[in-house]
């Protein structure tokens, strides 16, 4: 039994610990007598997601609030755990990037950018790597100097329907994957490439040192960016939790798979980068 418990053990402290940020549930007595705290939480497909890779998601609470007590900081966080996912939710608040809202309907959540900016920056300055899903990749543009578009439709008029409300995560189009990028290698043997499509706004001025790496050919939005220097933080527009076989989408497992190879890499001495 203690040799058993042992190799469990072992086996436990050998799995990548990675952090999801959280989402942010506000206070509305109005909606509900429970809805009087602020709540945060992780979408269960995007913890799945991670589990898949046989990683541990752990969520990360934010040290932010008017309830905050002790001394846990972002930094904390970055050295214990292996990498950062920044996962999908509201809208990033254009003052982030310099903007006032054009419509208050896409204000934000400024709260929750100052959160998963700050978590961003800590965890490349440990040298440990960043992925970001939907909001994610909006949200690490603007965390390195880029700007978005508030509302796809309004500002792009011609552009395709990226958000379907009724439709959701069964709403679909082609993603074009540039060839001569990381993604490109990663990807180069998919059968497919149809990818989800549940965001509203999306890349307009993309952050220095960051790169293309996919574009949706109907239109040319942004649908995925890596950073072109020595800190390892990429994203996609689209959700690969949500893609199965059988909806006969992108078989994204490969850039999962870079993601939980460069936790692990990053587990070795630290080497910080700060973009």
């Amino acid at each position: 039994m203690r040799f058993k418990l042992k190799g469990l053990w072992s086996e436990m402290k050998d799995r990548l610990k990675i952090g999801v940020s959280a989402c942010f549930f506000y206070p509305d007595s109005s909606r509900s007598v429970f809805a009087i705290k602020t709540l945060q939480y992780v979408e269960q497909s995007v913890s799945h997601w991670v589990m898949s890779g046989g990683a541990l998601p752990v969520m990360i609470p934010s040290p932010l609030g008017d309830t905050a007590r002790g001394d846990v900081d972002f930094a904390d966080y970055a050295e214990w755990l292996d990498g950062l996912v920044l996962h999908g939710g509201s809208d990033v608040w254009p003052g982030s990037y310099g903007e006032t809202p054009l419509n208050e309907r896409w204000s934000g959540d400024r709260n929750r950018d100052e959160y998963e900016i700050a978590l961003a920056r800590a965890f490349v300055a440990a040298g440990k790597p960043v992925f970001g899903i939907c909001r994610g990749l909006q949200l690490i543009n603007v965390a390195f100097g880029g700007s978005l578009y508030q509302d796809i439709a309004t500002q792009r008029p011609q552009s395709l329907t990226h958000r379907d409300a009724v439709a959701y995560d069964l709403n679909f189009h082609e993603v074009e994957v540039l060839p001569d990028t990381k993604l490109g290698a990663l990807l180069s043997g998919a059968t497919s490439s149809r990818i989800n499509s549940v965001h509203h706004q999306g890349v307009k001025d993309l952050a220095p040192d960051f790169v293309v790496e996919a574009r949706c050919p109907a239109d040319g939005m942004i649908e995925a960016i890596r950073h072109s220097g020595p800190a390892w933080i990429a994203a996609v527009q689209w959700h690969p939790e949500f893609h199965k076989a059988d909806l006969g989408t992108l078989d994204d497992t490969p850039v999962l798979n870079d993601f939980l190879d460069a936790a692990r890499a990053a587990r070795t001495p630290l080497t910080r980068h700060i973009p």
